[in-house]
């Protein structure tokens, strides 16, 4: 595994800092945000009691996923959340929140669409009292300032006066942290299904089985909402279509018998952002993109193992009440928390799968991981 080094760009950051004299050509603007929005990523002191940073939650090492499980633990001595925390890579190709012709919503960021930019999911985490707890916006800034590299990088990249200006900073401190979660290297389309398109890499025929029923029509459905593309060999499918589904995913009473969250608290997902009962229960459709690497799984981090979600979404077609059980926990899946908009159509498509079929999807979905996260030859 050659996870992504966490001074990616400090060193052009630095030299700005230290010695601009000595640069014979400007540095790139565009370039030096991003250094500072990934010298903002791994900062501590942008959480209240600074024992928490972006890369707390979205460990680069994990594909920016959360390695200590669901749920989240906050900077805070008791706090824990209530989702998943999502992936960053790719989340730079979502679309603003809008509802199509059809009716249908799809864009946003965070699971719930509420907010429509990277720079703006950025700066939510660090007001959020249960995550990393700021006070408010000027106490944020105010931690900037205490900081030389920052007190002069700021000015420099954002204008004069930035870091006086609390709503002004705040704003600057979510568009470099913006700018380094957007850099290519983060989102970099490289993973073995990106070398099989290009012609650089062969499927096993485990994983080629896999493909072909990720793909398929008859056999699933599972690019319905997982393929953003027409074209199955599109060399940018991003592998979600941004739209929101309700799936069923039951209550993870465990992450809330620890969280205090009241058993039975329906998390409404989308109809929390816009305000509409037709949407309760439904949460965007995430990318598959390092899905291998980035466990536990669906929004409230329910399941484990990968292969457990194949299953939860096999039970729906199948007859077999041995394939009703969660492996992970040997008791039957747990009910919809939101029955009244649960996606039938689309969960109910297609015939139950083998074992052999089961895996073969979860070999593919492997091949979706950016080579930075794969096993390494010794």
């Amino acid at each position: 595994m050659n996870p992504l080094p966490a001074c990616l760009g400090l060193a052009v950051l630095f030299a700005a800092f230290t010695c601009p004299a000595t640069v014979a050509q400007p540095l790139d603007r565009d370039a030096e945000r991003a250094a500072l929005g990934e010298r903002l990523f791994f900062d501590v002191n942008l959480s209240r009691n600074r024992s928490q940073s972006c890369a707390t939650c979205h460990d680069p090492a994990r594909g920016f996923s959360d390695p200590r499980g669901a749920g989240s633990p906050g900077d805070g001595a008791d706090t824990l959340g209530d989702r998943n925390a999502p992936g960053i890579p790719y989340a730079g190709l979502v679309p603003p929140l809008a509802r199509r012709a059809d009716g249908e919503w799809l864009g946003g960021l965070f699971q719930d669409g509420r907010v429509s930019s990277l720079a703006e999911q950025a700066g939510g985490p660090i007001l959020n009292p249960i995550e990393m707890g700021m006070p408010d916006k000027a106490s944020a800034v105010a931690r900037l300032a205490e900081d030389p590299v920052y007190a002069e990088a700021f000015p420099r990249l954002f204008g004069m006066g930035i870091l006086q200006d609390p709503e002004m900073g705040y704003d600057a401190l979510t568009q470099a942290l913006a700018a380094y979660e957007a850099r290519p290297e983060i989102s970099p389309f490289d993973s073995k299904y990106d070398r099989f398109l290009r012609g650089e890499a062969e499927l096993t025929r485990e994983e080629e089985l896999g493909r072909l029923l990720f793909f398929s029509e008859q056999f699933t459905n599972c690019n319905q909402c997982h393929q953003l593309s027409q074209s199955a060999m599109d060399p940018r499918e991003t592998f979600t279509d941004h739209r929101y589904h309700n799936i069923g995913v039951p209550e993870n009473t465990e992450l809330r018998a620890r969280n205090g969250v009241a058993t039975g608290t329906q998390d409404m997902g989308l109809a929390a952002t816009i305000d509409d009962p037709e949407q309760a229960g439904k949460f965007r459709t995430p990318t598959l993109r390092n899905v291998a690497v980035t466990g536990p799984y669906m929004h409230n981090g329910v399941f484990a193992d990968l292969r457990t979600v194949i299953l939860f979404y096999n039970r729906y077609n199948s007859r077999d009440p041995k394939r009703w059980t969660n492996p992970e926990t040997g008791e039957p899946f747990g009910v919809p928390q939101v029955p009244q908009t649960l996606a039938v159509t689309e969960l109910t498509h297609g015939p139950a799968l083998d074992d052999q079929r089961i895996d073969a999807l979860v070999a593919f979905l492997e091949t979706l991981t950016d080579s930075r996260y794969e096993p390494q030859d010794d």
